[in-house]
């Protein structure tokens, strides 16, 4: 990879006519690939393309990166919509399209419920170990997932997620569980965990089967879960609904066969496909620093085959497989579809959700990483807007006609009475959704939950646990405390009326390319400027840029068109702008006016 340059353009007063072509199907390039990137993807001569861009002003030359800035850019200029994506995200893409060398995968199955209903306890009898004793202390080998045998069929089980941590994996956006096994104990019924893992579950879009643990205690009643369940929006197959149930005895080690084919059965109705031809990639479930070992990471493999040599990225961080180990703890050479593995290699810990992927060798790697650091280490776009003023703006522009909520009360008859009340508070053009509901104060969960689905959390008589509130702020996520119900359904009732506070709306005037910098004593530091397109006025905000950051933001000093001083001037002209408390402009720098104001939403 070649180090981006300083991009400049000069956007002459008429577009070339090829500008308002009829728009082409959408190019994608990969993160940190130079301008010949994207002449191979438009058919054309690099040298052409260059060519025809330098006629329209820009400053660019064939090894130049392609960063957002200029994709959105050259998005307008080639009337061609370009976007960056990941290098796991092409290699995805690739791995999908290629219909033929799809192949049936093995399921990936998370087992959550309340704690204290058994879910190790099962996991231990699929298992045919016991994993139970062990918990306490002297394992030896625990990487957190798990592969069993039905049949000729192989399930691979995750451990370690409660709904907290299966929930941050799909915040980050990995896709990692095709079924939830949801464990509820005959003898105890819905808890509040339980509540939460259904919940979790829905927003992530993961078929649920709900195994009915302890049958064999004499106390136990399916039947009273399945109409508890049924309350929760599950209603169960043979009540006529769509929900698989199967009684188990984890104890006993009853009905654990009838629960793996069912898990069998709803994997070959998913029709989960991967393609074993394409670099290995797949997520981190979990990783850790080995005081022997080093950086260690368990990863689940979702196309391709990993082998022993290969050299791979992992978020910011690389390195090449030096070992592999199975969920048994026994050395390995390769690792296939939706097998776990622990991997040995790395150059630092990477985070859970992080996107591992297979690379050509370890200088590219090592260079993927260097611009994802350079760019602020992002990988994948950002999640939803989680506030009330940014879901407003959603559906002003049409992006959303629900706004999501997560619900936490400080008893049970008021939440109760939320439930029931603020769903009925919603317009036909927008609906409020309740993604989850329960008392006592806001929790990590809620958050992760919020993050996910793009909820808002509200708050009614509590308080955000220690931390959250900053973890929320961090996250985007907004958090709205109510003492008094209806002051609540009032700001609901406005949010969706259009009827929020003022907000700052800014509106775009001109931009200005500096040519020269003048320093002249007595006046100060001019920048000699061509306005490039819409107009500059005196009375205007400015913002400078410099390589696409903004390197200042303030008012204008003076205005001056040849020695006349002006009070605006449009696209075309050449003028003098003096900045108000800064001196620092350059050759380069691109002078950007606007406006701000404070209004109502529609």
């Amino acid at each position: 990879m070649t180090e981006a340059k300083t991009v400049k353009t000069v956007k002459p007063a008429k577009p070339a006519k090829d500008a308002a072509a009829k728009p082409r199907p959408a190019i994608f390039i990969r993160e940190g690939s130079a301008f010949k990137a994207l002449a191979d993807k438009l058919k054309v001569r690099p040298k052409d393309l260059l060519d025809r861009l330098v006629a329209r002003g820009y400053a660019i030359g064939s090894n130049d990166i392609i960063d957002e800035t200029l994709a959105a850019q050259l998005s307008k200029d080639l009337n061609v919509p370009i976007e960056i994506i990941s290098v796991e995200r092409e290699v995805r893409m690739a791995a999908e399209a290629k219909k033929a060398d799809l192949v049936t995968r093995p399921p990936v199955v998370t087992i959550m419920g309340h704690v204290d209903h058994g879910k190790t306890t099962l996991l231990d009898a699929i298992r045919s170990s016991n994993l139970v004793d062990k918990e306490s202390g002297g394992i030896t080998q625990h990487i957190g997932a798990y592969r069993v045998s039905h049949g000729k069929r192989s399930i691979t089980f995750i451990d370690t997620p409660g709904h907290e941590a299966f929930t941050q994996l799909r915040a980050r956006g990995a896709h990692l569980t095709d079924i939830v096994v949801l464990v509820v104990a005959a003898d105890e019924g819905v808890m509040p965990q339980t509540r939460e893992s259904i919940n979790h579950a829905k927003a992530a879009h993961v078929p649920l089967i709900v195994a009915i643990n302890k049958v064999d205690k004499p106390e136990a009643n399916p039947d009273k879960i399945k109409r508890e369940l049924q309350k929760e929006g599950l209603q169960v197959e043979e009540w006529g609904g769509e929900v698989i149930a199967v009684d188990v005895s984890a104890r006993e080690k009853k009905g654990i066969k009838e629960l793996l084919e069912m898990i069998v059965l709803m994997a070959d109705v998913l029709e989960l496909k991967g393609n074993p031809k394409v670099p290995a990639q797949g997520v981190v479930l979990e990783a850790r620093m080995d005081s022997k070992k080093g950086p260690l990471a368990t990863v689940i493999i979702q196309h391709g085959t990993l082998a022993v040599g290969d050299a791979f990225i992992a978020g910011t961080t690389f390195g090449r497989v030096r070992a592999l180990a199975d969920d048994a703890g026994r050395l390995i050479k390769s690792a296939g579809l939706s097998v776990p593995v622990e991997i040995l290699g790395f150059g630092d810990v990477p985070q859970a959700g992080d996107f591992f992927q297979a690379i050509a060798d370890t200088e590219e790697a090592k260079a993927i990483v260097a611009f994802r650091l350079s760019h602020g280490g992002k990988v994948e776009a950002k999640g939803p807007a989680a506030t009330l003023d940014d879901m407003f703006k959603k559906l002003e522009q049409g992006e959303s006609k629900e706004l999501p909520l997560v619900v936490k009360a400080d008893v049970q008859g008021t939440l109760e009475v939320l439930k029931a009340l603020l769903p009925n508070l919603g317009t036909p053009q927008v609906k409020i959704r309740i993604v989850h509901a329960a008392t006592g104060p806001v929790n990590e969960s809620d958050l992760l939950l919020a993050s996910t689905t793009g909820a808002v959390i509200i708050a009614q008589n509590v308080k955000a646990g220690a931390g959250i509130e900053a973890q929320a702020s961090k996250a985007g996520v907004e958090i709205r405390s109510y003492k008094i119900i209806y002051q609540l359904t009032d700001d609901l009732k406005k949010a969706v009326a259009g009827l929020l506070e003022p907000v700052i709306k800014e509106t775009f005037l001109g931009r200005a390319l500096v040519r020269k910098v003048f320093r002249i004593p007595k006046v100060g530091t001019i920048a000699g400027c061509y306005i490039q397109d819409g107009r500059i006025t005196r009375s205007a905000e400015i913002r400078v840029l410099r390589g696409g950051a903004v390197v200042h933001r303030g008012k204008l000093s003076s205005l001056k068109h040849v020695k006349e001083n002006v009070n605006e001037l449009k696209s075309g002209y050449e003028c003098g702008i003096g900045l108000a408390n800064f001196k620092d402009v350059q050759e380069g720098d691109l002078i950007e006016a606007f406006i701000t104001e404070k209004v109502m939403p529609r």
